[in-house]
């Protein structure tokens, strides 16, 4: 399984998206699930908050489920490390 590291913009760009789609964490990890993640709520929730790692396939779950293109995900990130 491949996982991306966790980014407190990173997090911020995903609760943006899920809110401007009017959705709880709880629906977005239910459609999470429904595709076949076996992300948790509170997973999910360290993802949100940059404490977390993501997998690669739940991004791809977050990019149909908020129906976005990857760049928005990565919005404001900076180059450097």
């Amino acid at each position: 399984m491949i996982k991306l590291i966790n980014s407190r913009e990173f997090g911020q760009n995903i609760q943006k998206i899920r809110l401007s789609r009017g959705l709880t964490q709880e629906q977005t990890v239910a459609g999470l699930q429904l595709l076949g993640s076996p992300i948790s709520r509170s997973t999910y929730s360290l993802i949100e908050t940059g404490k977390g790692n993501v997998f690669v396939s739940d991004l791809v779950g977050l990019k149909k489920l908020f129906n976005v293109d990857y760049d928005e995900f990565f919005k404001g990130i900076p180059t450097s490390r």
